[in-house]
């Protein structure tokens, strides 16, 4: 049994004011493991990290800063696509520190090096090997990691011999801080619609990760996103030919995801909230003649985003996989 680190490390953040960054102050804060050493945010240098993120009023007196620490065992990018890429190549950081960045500029395999780093997938239930023994992470897209979870287990054994239908609705948080059209209240609230229909960019993270698996897949994945009328979480179904039946399928589900804390398999009905706030996934497969469906959600901003990169600290460092994010659902 491999023995787990039990001593401190130190933690940067850039880019602490959005959504990704606010969800990664939250967990890391309580991690018995951490301590953040800065926290950079450009446009709020000088003020309380409460100040802006008004839940941690009482939880922390830190303050954000315009600068950059490099004396820190890892650092979280949680800046736009295409920011984390400039920030790398404008500054010099230590190969000693480890990056974990949440942006989607080093997640595909022609994109993981910039000048001396590279970066390895971080999607824990396909990589974890490579997790523990990487300098550098490249944490995946929110709908990326729910729809990969919810087909890697057929992958596994070769069973994506047909084409992939898929529908997922995603809260408001997926969009960003930034406003825009289809983000102010008055628009979403009450409100759905589609978007990136077909194209969406996570679909090419997600082709990688099936070929990984399953060299020979070459079917189509027919996603339809959707702007939902929620805050957080993501709720995907999914639906494919199979040969498979209802145990069978279950059976190779819950072998592919045993070992896994987060990742859990059930024939039951499930709904959002039961993941929600939380760092988990469920899974439902069920069979419907010769259809196999699954049903997969998760919180964006967590296993979608800042819980799955806190998760993937703890296995570069040697801590337990769960620490800092054993969280509890909303519930109500």
């Amino acid at each position: 049994m491999t023995e787990l680190r039990s001593n401190k490390i130190k933690a940067g953040i850039i880019g602490g004011a959005g959504y990704t960054g606010g969800e990664m102050l939250r967990i890391l804060i309580n991690h018995p493991n951490v301590d953040i050493a800065f926290v950079n945010s450009t446009s709020n240098a000088g003020n309380y990290i409460y100040e802006v993120h008004t839940d941690l009023f009482g939880d922390t007196e830190l303050k954000f800063s315009d600068g950059l620490q490099t004396d820190i065992d890892v650092l979280f990018l949680c800046v736009g696509h295409g920011d984390a890429k400039k920030f790398l190549e404008a500054n010099a950081i230590p190969d000693n520190v480890k990056i974990i960045d949440l942006s989607q500029d080093f997640r595909l395999s022609k994109n993981s090096k910039t000048g001396s780093k590279s970066f390895v997938y971080g999607l824990p239930e396909l990589n974890r090997g490579a997790i523990k023994s990487a300098q550098n992470i490249a944490n995946p897209g929110c709908f990326a990691t729910c729809l990969q979870l919810g087909l890697l287990p057929l992958a596994s054994k070769g069973l994506l011999n047909s084409e992939v239908h898929i529908s997922a609705t995603t809260g408001s948080t997926g969009a960003g801080q930034s406003l825009a059209a289809t983000s102010h209240f008055t628009w979403r609230n009450d409100n759905l619609s589609v978007y990136k229909v077909f194209n969406h960019q996570h679909l090419s993270e997600i082709g990688e990760s099936l070929k990984q698996l399953q060299p020979t897949f070459d079917q189509t994945l027919n996603f339809i996103p959707y702007r939902g009328d929620f805050t957080r979480g993501i709720f995907a179904s999914i639906y494919m030919d199979s040969e498979l039946s209802e145990e069978e399928a279950l059976k190779l589900y819950e072998d592919f995801f045993a070992g896994h804390p987060f990742t859990h398999v059930t024939d039951r009905n499930i709904d959002l909230k039961q993941v929600v706030n939380t760092n988990k996934v469920f899974l439902q497969v069920k069979k419907h003649g010769n259809k196999l469906f699954i049903i997969s959600m998760l919180d964006n901003l967590l296993k979608g985003a800042s819980g799955q990169a806190v998760q993937n600290m703890n296995l570069l460092f040697g801590f337990d996989e769960r620490a800092g994010l054993r969280l509890k659902a909303t519930g109500f």
